[in-house]
């Protein structure tokens, strides 16, 4: 259920970031502080940043492993070395937010974006985010079952139709006589 969730507040980050994409946002060169504070709150709200959470200690997993495959002696150091500069560098993950609210503040007036968060800190926006996805796999779940049949009827009523004309068109047309069958060719 936590990975669905997850997709949700992706879900919406993603619709919210498409509006962007599409001009539907207003285009400010830069960004007041009223609006940073509101595009903070409407990035928690939505949960947007929280899909890069496991990116730092994915990384790091990933670079103890690279590392200790080269020197499997040093595994106890390699993590605890890693595990360190991994902490010394967490603190800029605030970074990161501090781009998306620039982003969201850039795309969105202050009205819009306290609407945004208005709605997704809602029982609503919260249920939207958690069930969203779960709701949006059922839809397209239906939607190939349902374009499945639409296949199915379309070649079935398709083929009976071409099926009547074929034969309509075959049975007033004269047969054609076989074509005589070619002579060999004489022998030198």
């Amino acid at each position: 259920m936590i990975k669905f969730a997850g997709l949700g507040r992706f879900a919406a980050a993603t619709v919210i970031l498409s509006a962007v994409a599409f001009g539907s946002a207003a285009q400010a060169q830069e960004a007041s502080p009223e609006q940073l504070k509101a595009a903070r709150a409407a990035i928690n709200a939505i949960g947007a940043t929280a899909q890069f959470d496991n990116i730092l200690p994915g990384l790091a997993e990933r670079l103890k492993a690279d590392l200790i495959q080269d020197s499997p002696n040093y595994q106890d150091a390699i993590s605890a070395e890693v595990d360190k500069q991994a902490l010394a560098l967490a603190p800029r993950r605030a970074d990161l937010e501090k781009e998306a609210a620039l982003t969201y503040a850039k795309a969105f007036s202050v009205e819009e974006l306290n609407a945004i968060a208005a709605f997704y800190d809602s029982p609503v926006g919260k249920k939207l985010l958690k069930d969203g996805p779960i709701a949006s796999r059922e839809t397209v779940k239906a939607a190939d079952i349902w374009a499945q049949g639409i296949s199915r009827d379309l070649q079935k009523q398709t083929s009976a139709e071409l099926s009547k004309i074929i034969k309509a068109t075959s049975a007033a047309e004269p047969a054609k006589p076989a074509a005589p069958a070619a002579k060999p060719a004489a022998k030198p």
